[in-house]
């Protein structure tokens, strides 16, 4: 039977603005979270990161349709870092999707029908003004304030990362994304493809996001936070590779 949910069309959107702030952890407190088939991307082994994306979408669509039938979202990712070895041995970086959410109940539709990312619709919120981005949501606890500035080159007070070029490595997002397709033992694979991506480093004032939270008992850190605007974005068919035996 014909599973809608392995993500089967190409899918194209503009991503108006991304901000993602990257939060790490132990990496045995995150190990749960991630199928025994991918492996934590880590720092020096005893670190790993979890992103939480927030991005403002426009004329998100199938990418075989015109513009003019596209639809603008808000989406959030919540997402590991993760390394996965393919069955023909090419060793991949990318994200493992822990959840998602909308601003829109026709988007937590489709992504439910063609995707694995768990959406949820919920009450988030943009504002900006020309040096500050807020991000709220009531519902999911959710109050980011972050300023940007014109040269910034900082990294948040705990981070783990001792220059901006390290943290660019785990700025997100990866062009791979991984879901672990129990039933037949597959991982599915879905490759995103960008242009015109140049993160750019942002002062983060305030940052409480309700699930990061939730993770260890709150202990993860600031790690980085990238802001990029106006860029174009399309995601790849998903396409299924046979896990490789577990020794």
């Amino acid at each position: 039977m014909f599973n809608l949910k392995l993500h089967p069309f190409e899918v194209s959107a503009n991503f108006k603005l991304s901000l993602v702030l990257t939060y790490s952890f132990k990496s045995e407190s995150l190990k749960d979270f991630i199928p025994e088939c991918l492996e934590l991307d880590t720092l020096n082994g005893d670190t790993g990161f979890m992103a939480a994306a927030f991005v403002q979408t426009e004329n998100l669509r199938p990418r075989i349709l015109p513009e003019i039938l596209g639809e603008d979202f808000i989406l959030i990712g919540y997402r590991i870092f993760v390394r996965y070895k393919t069955s023909y041995g090419k060793r991949l970086r990318g994200l493992y999707i822990l959840k998602s959410e909308t601003d829109k109940i026709r988007m937590k539709i489709g992504g439910n029908l063609f995707t694995n990312y768990n959406y949820s619709k919920t009450d988030i919120k943009f504002s900006e003004s020309s040096d500050l981005i807020n991000i709220v949501s009531e519902k999911s606890g959710i109050n980011i304030k972050a300023e940007v500035l014109d040269g910034y080159e900082g990294l948040p007070a705990e981070s783990p990362f001792k220059d901006i070029k390290e943290a660019r490595r785990f700025s997100g997002p990866l062009p791979f994304t991984f879901s672990y397709l129990k039933d037949s033992d597959e991982m599915l694979i879905v490759e995103g493809v960008r242009s015109n991506w140049k993160p750019k480093p942002v002062k983060i004032i305030e940052s409480e996001i309700k699930f990061i939270n939730s993770i260890d008992s709150g202990k993860g850190k600031l790690a980085n936070a990238f802001l990029v605007k106006d860029t174009p974005y399309y995601w790849k068919k998903g396409i299924k590779d046979k896990i490789l035996k577990r020794e």
